[in-house]
């Protein structure tokens, strides 16, 4: 039976889940699959059509058809606020799909890949960087990005410094102590990492790399001068300065990179097909206009679909040329 977490439940306690759930995980839960092309897949899923995410299960004994649906949005600074903010969708899904829906308040990336991992989880929004952790260690296939009417989707990484910090341009970063978000995260870690050396700053070597836990941590951080800088996603950056969490006028832009794509919306891999039919028809079919969702992301229009093989490309090469490796003790 799945546990529903919130912004209410003790933090101390949902640590202590986030450990167990990791050293589970390690202990090798999960029966391997016979033998089958795999790519870089956990040896518990195939691939056999080499599109890089997992195959259904053959044996349809194993298509899970829950009555309750899991679904959890990426970990953020206050989930009570996004519990409501995805309200309006989630009353869509029960509609469309014909099933229970219940909102999942995850804390940290791992806890969510854990989570869709173990079964616990079947719906869920990945941050950009995490998606092929999930994609790999989990088995979540991604479907969906949010984008607008004509098709365009995506955000940028910032970097950030304070107004007064005496910081006009990336090359002033050295010595300096600058806030990344976490490992696996894009705009937050692995895209500086691979980026700002071109531009005369190696992270970790020119300048100190202190991990915040999120983005909005980051932002907070040099508004505060706790951080020189901070690399950020963009749109976290927008939706907190029309929240009122800072002032713009505190900060100033040192950097702008190209477009990626933004957070991905997957289900789990051995859901019933049926099951997915309604899941991406509740997706495609869901109207922003008017509703919370839609007014917390600005310039959004809909849902549109993507696959993770042609979206994520950008992404997976970002963190192969950091040597990433898809394993849970990078998460």
């Amino acid at each position: 039976m799945m546990t529903r977490l919130n912004g209410s439940a003790p933090r101390g306690a949902l640590a202590a889940l986030v450990l167990l759930s990791l050293s589970l995980w390690l202990a090798g839960p999960a029966q391997a699959q016979a033998d089958c092309e795999r790519g870089q897949l956990a040896d518990i899923y195939c691939d056999e059509n080499g599109d890089l995410v997992a195959d259904r299960p053959a044996d349809e004994s194993q298509w899970v058809d829950p009555d309750t649906l899991i679904f959890a949005y990426t970990p953020v600074e206050d989930p009570a606020i996004y519990s409501d903010i995805w309200a309006p969708f989630i009353a869509h899904l029960e509609e469309v799909t014909g099933r229970d829906v219940r909102f999942f308040a995850v804390q940290s990336n791992s806890a969510q890949v854990e989570a869709m991992r173990s079964g616990r989880l079947h719906i869920a929004g990945f941050s950009t960087g995490p998606t092929p952790f999930a994609v790999n260690l989990a088995g979540a296939v991604p479907f969906a990005l949010m984008g607008s009417d004509d098709g365009r989707f995506g955000y940028t990484l910032q970097l950030y410094t304070h107004v007064d910090s005496g910081i006009d341009a990336i090359e002033d970063l050295e010595g300096k102590r600058v806030a990344h978000t976490s490992p696996t995260s894009n705009s937050g870690n692995q895209a500086p990492r691979a980026l700002f050396p071109e531009l005369g700053i190696v992270p970790g070597e020119d300048y100190e790399v202190v991990y915040s836990g999120s983005h909005d941590q980051s932002m907070l951080g040099v508004v505060a001068q706790d951080y020189d800088a901070a690399p950020v996603a963009s749109e976290v950056v927008e939706r907190m300065a029309a929240r009122d969490l800072y002032d713009p006028d505190d900060v100033k832009l040192l950097y702008e990179s190209d477009s990626f794509p933004t957070t991905s919306y997957t289900y789990a891999h051995n859901l019933h097909p049926d099951l997915v039919d309604k899941i991406e028809e509740a997706f495609f079919s869901f109207d922003f206009a008017g509703t919370e969702l839609g007014e917390e992301f600005e310039g959004v229009e809909k849902f549109i679909p993507i696959n993770y093989q042609d979206q994520w490309k950008v992404i997976r090469t970002i963190q192969k040329a950091n040597g990433v490796e898809y394993t849970p003790e990078n998460l």
